[in-house]
């Protein structure tokens, strides 16, 4: 490796978010109305949630299933807004390495579990209209649970294993990412050391 690389390649303490706007004019603005968009999202969730655990007659794998959604909804925005207002309140753009890459295992793990239980709330929906005299039978609690759990782990291990991924990167010295949050795609264009694998990574997640 030449001289130039080991300048150019730094030891990563922290990178820039930069946002949705650089203009302080629209900063409380943003900050408002993204606070609004999330407390609507957090209390419609955990309202969801509250009413299908408190009645019983909600206590079917349909409703099972829809408050683990809402639950998870709720966890995905809580990966990177909170983070997002923060940053504006405060004026800074900085988010460290340790969190930028918690950032974006939670969104990967809580953003795929997302897709995974729409996938086995359709698969309940075939079930109760295709076959409604085995539904009680084909949909019984346990099973219930175990597509719940394999719901985790199938959306679990891809998203620890490109953060673990990520960790291997080496980046330059500029640390800018255009957006709020810290993106897969945008982090491998800071890198300055081979990325094909983290790029297969994200190709075999979708």
């Amino acid at each position: 490796m030449g001289k130039a690389s080991r300048v150019n390649q730094t030891a990563v303490s922290d990178f820039f978010l930069l946002g949705l706007s650089e203009k302080p004019e629209e900063q409380r603005l943003l900050f408002g109305v993204f606070l609004g968009m999330y407390l609507v999202t957090m209390t419609g969730n955990l309202l969801i949630i509250l009413a299908i655990s408190s009645d019983p007659q909600l206590h079917t794998p349909m409703y099972f299933f829809l408050a683990n959604l809402s639950l998870t909804d709720a966890c995905f925005t809580s990966a990177s807004v909170p983070k997002m207002l923060a940053n504006i309140h405060t004026q800074s753009q900085t988010i460290s390495y340790s969190g930028c890459l918690t950032q974006l295992y939670f969104l990967l793990m809580f953003g795929g579990l997302d897709n995974c239980l729409l996938a086995v709330m359709a698969y309940d929906r075939y079930v109760a209209i295709c076959q409604p005299l085995h539904y009680s039978t084909a949909m019984s609690p346990q099973f219930c649970v175990l597509m719940l759990a394999m719901c985790w782990v199938l959306t679990n291990c891809p998203a620890l294993m490109h953060t673990l991924l990520l960790t291997r990167v080496a980046f330059c010295a500029h640390k800018a990412i255009p957006h709020f949050y810290c993106d897969p795609s945008a982090l491998l264009k800071l890198a300055c050391s081979d990325t094909r694998i983290n790029e297969l990574m994200i190709i075999t997640m979708g």
